[in-house]
């Protein structure tokens, strides 16, 4: 028998001192059977709680604070706590200022020139980036390349996982927060956590409302026979609505090794559009010119809820980070929307060329999504570790759009070629195993997930079904890093992606608000299959200083890409040609790229985080009628600045640059809110974005005891530069659009923290290490 002393010590915490027996079995060592002596020093200790120590912490104060940008190998995390840019603002606001992310003017992120994956708190979501308060967001993960524990879904786009704020300190505590913009559109907001014995309860809200103004300008030149038109199209939408965020839940620690967690949010909102459409055209034939006016005026308004459910276990072994999680995820969204438009074109003399023709639009649509997931993490010894789980999702949609028009005063008859009716589900199954193992400096990590996928398509209006199956998919990948020594590191990995259609790509449904361009989607696209290569170097040189480069490969095949082509115009009571946008699966893309990311504190006052990245994109799309082949180098710059000054005053100044693009493949036509901001046609396979640019000025006081409130003022787009262009072009056209805004916005937000922590706690900011451990003791801890 072997008699040990076991010690246990944590800052703010008594000391706990215990004596350990082990039964070794030398007889079994001198027979060569070593299993039975090594099985003896494995031993569970059970439970053992820590008692707080009030005395220990009486006047102990901590003060520190996360850097806006943590680097590591696989990830890179952006907190949103340092951002002053984003408060007040929505989730679009916030990946404006993370790096490697791109921002549309609809609120359309993309990642390395390709639409990611939106997780939040490490599950994908309906919910669209205007639906989550910047205020709520703790921090964003941004994964270039998930391993194959994650979904293969995003086509090598990565993941972009924001993290909600929950709090786990004992005792209560919370944020009170409102603001004001330029236009008198008011916020108002707040978040509480109370943490006592077993139980932590979060709970958080926002009500927010808006005023978004926008410019639009298109130039169009259509070639047909011995015809040429030149079209000029203004107009300014203005979008006015609010909306509303509420999250609550619970984690209920049965004991220090089993947590139960609960939780749900609901969002609210409408908003409505107002735009007037002023079209001038000139069409030339050989017989002369003929000039007339077209003006579209437009009323519309959409609703959105959305309804969500989560409830999650966890259980930790005895054995150090072994551990078993069960996770179910519910989430229920529902839209709907009604348009009125009133057409009519002029003579040059202002006289009317034709009736005044008045139509009107209702739609709507419902997303139910259900996952159930398990992981399972055993670290076999300190060097190797091997992580399994299953997944299964069920989705399913509905929508129907139907067109009207008047026939006389008041009365509307339905034009049914026109209308929609359409429903799909898919189905997903998935596993995956990973193995990890580390060998001094060497360490590797090896995946593979197996999917199952299946989508079925119903038309009902038109009595056409669709139905795609994949029955099975393996998508490996593979991770090498090299340690060069304590600072440096090396990492080579691999993996397989796909990214299948989504809603918006697939519905059948004629966008008609602009009469010029059309918008319809394509329930005959397949998904695309990526190969995605990175090469990454990481150098954490100096203290609050680091260096990242990334040299990365995205192979596609099947690429999901936007499309552009003449047709006749739908509606068969009008003769006229129209320019149809939509999607369609081109041959492949490639692209390859140089990403640079560099934190530095050029001093105590003041830290600087860049980002650039340079890349080259080909698309070969000559298979798609009135496309070619295409390739362009391009790049894209982000830096931000942020500044400590004295009594309490910090400022945050930023700027993102954009060159000359290839569009993002794939996107989500308009993204959900997106498409209630300005309307306007987009760039496809067969077009590019102009370059562009702008700047954001924040700044902020803190004032109160503790600095525990705080005034954040902020101007963004300060020189009035983001304006977002585009050009497409086809055999039969070319066409130019121009769209800003909200140029040189203003906000004015108010922030107070409030709480009462635990004596057995430090009194306010968290900080890593024996921090972390105070927080979680009451999660549990053991021995082994």
């Amino acid at each position: 028998m072997a008699t040990y002393k076991l010690k246990i010590t944590a800052i703010g915490f008594k000391t706990i001192e215990r004596k350990v027996n082990f039964e070794l079995n030398m007889s079994g060592a001198r027979n060569g059977d070593m299993s039975s002596m090594l099985n003896a020093v494995d031993k569970d200790l059970g439970n053992i709680k820590l008692e707080a120590d009030a005395k220990q912490l009486e006047n102990v104060t901590v003060s520190a604070s996360k850097a806006t940008l943590e680097m590591k190998i696989d990830r890179k995390v952006f907190n949103v706590e340092k951002n002053l840019n984003s408060v007040g603002g929505t989730a679009v606001d916030v990946m404006k200022n993370v790096p490697s992310v791109n921002v549309d003017i609809d609120g359309n992120v993309s990642l390395r020139n390709a639409t990611p994956q939106i997780f939040v708190d490490g599950r994908p979501t309906t919910m669209t980036l205007e639906q989550i308060p910047a205020d709520a967001i703790a921090s964003v993960e941004i994964i270039t390349n998930p391993s194959a524990k994650y979904d293969a879904s995003g086509g090598g786009a990565g993941i972009l996982n924001i993290i909600l704020k929950k709090n786990r300190k004992a005792g209560y505590n919370g944020n009170l927060r409102a603001g004001i913009d330029m236009r008198g559109r008011p916020n108002l907001g707040g978040d509480v956590n109370l943490k006592q014995g077993k139980v932590n309860f979060f709970a958080a809200g926002q009500f927010g409302m808006r005023k978004s103004i926008s410019t639009v300008k298109t130039d169009r030149i259509d070639y047909i026979a011995d015809t040429t038109a030149y079209l000029k199209q203004r107009n300014k939408p203005i979008n006015t609505g609010f909306f509303a965020f509420g999250r609550m839940g619970m984690d209920y620690f049965i004991d220090n090794r089993n947590t139960l967690s609960i939780g749900g949010n609901i969002v609210r909102g409408e908003f409505k559009t107002d735009d007037v459409i002023n079209t001038y055209r000139d069409t030339v034939r050989p017989s002369g010119t003929i000039s007339d006016r077209g003006e579209r005026i437009s009323k519309s308004i959409g609703n959105f809820r959305n309804y969500g459910a989560t409830m999650s276990f966890k259980h930790n072994f005895a054995k150090a980070s072994k551990e078993w999680t069960a996770d179910l995820n519910y989430n229920y969204s529902k839209n709907d929307n009604t348009g009125d438009y009133n057409t009519q074109y002029f003579f040059p003399s202002n006289n009317p060329k034709t009736p005044l023709i008045v139509e009107q639009s209702k739609g709507g649509g419902t997303t139910q999504f259900f996952t159930v997931q398990t992981d399972y993490t055993d670290p076999i010894t300190d060097k190797m570790k091997v992580e399994a789980g299953l997944r299964a999702s069920f989705r399913n949609f509905t929508s129907f759009n139907d067109n009207y028009i008047q026939t006389t005063p008041g009365q509307y008859v339905l034009i049914s070629r026109l209308s929609n009716n359409y429903k799909f589900n898919d189905e997903l199954y998935a596993g995956y195993l990973t193995f990890s193992h580390q060998l001094k400096k060497l360490s590797y990590q090896l995946g593979l997930r197996v999917e199952s996928s299946s989508y079925t398509g119903n038309l009902i209006t038109k009595n056409q079904k669709f139905k795609t199956d994949y029955p099975l998919s393996l998508f490996p990948s593979a991770f090498i890093t090299y340690k060069l020594d304590d600072k440096q590191d090396m990492q080579l990995n691999y993996s397989r992606k796909i990214n299948r259609p989504n809603f918006f790509q697939l519905i059948p449904f004629i966008d008609y608000s602009d009469s010029l361009n059309l918008s319809v989607g394509n329930p005959g696209l397949v998904p695309e299959f990526t190969n995605l290569l990175e090469l990454s170097y990481s150098n954490q040189y100096k203290a609050g200083n680091s260096f990242l480069a990334t040299v990365y490969f995205r192979n596609t095949d099947n690429l999901i890409t936007r499309y552009q082509y003449r047709t006749s115009n739908p509606d068969t009571t009008k003769t006229s040609t129209v320019i149809m946008n939509t999607y369609a699966n081109a041959n492949r893309s490639y692209t390859v790229g140089l990403e640079l990311t560099g934190k530095n504190k050029l001093a105590k006052w003041w830290d600087l985080t860049t980002n650039l990245n340079l890349f080259n994109s080909t698309i070969k799309a000559g298979n798609l009628s009135g496309s070619t082949n295409s390739s362009l180098f391009s790049w894209f710059a982000k830096i931000n600045n942020n500044f400590k000054l004295p009594k309490n005053f910090s400022i945050q100044l930023s700027g993102d640059y954009t060159a000359k693009t290839l569009v993002a493949p794939g996107g989500n036509r308009g993204g959900g809110m997106g498409m209630m901001f300005g309307g306007g046609s987009q760039p496809s396979s067969n077009g590019y974005i102009k370059p562009i640019f702008g700047a954001d000025f924040s700044i902020r006081k803190e004032f109160l005891k503790n600095n525990a409130a705080s005034i954040t003022l902020q101007f963004s787009d300060i020189f009035r530069t983001r304006l977002y262009a585009t050009h497409a072009e086809g055999p039969s056209f070319v066409q130019d659009n121009e769209r800003r805004r909200d140029p040189q916005f203003v906000r004015l937000n108010f922030n107070w923290r409030f709480g009462k922590i635990d004596v057995s706690l430090f009194k306010r900011k968290n900080m890593k290490g024996e921090m972390e451990n105070m927080q979680n003791a009451q999660q549990g801890m053991g021995g082994n």
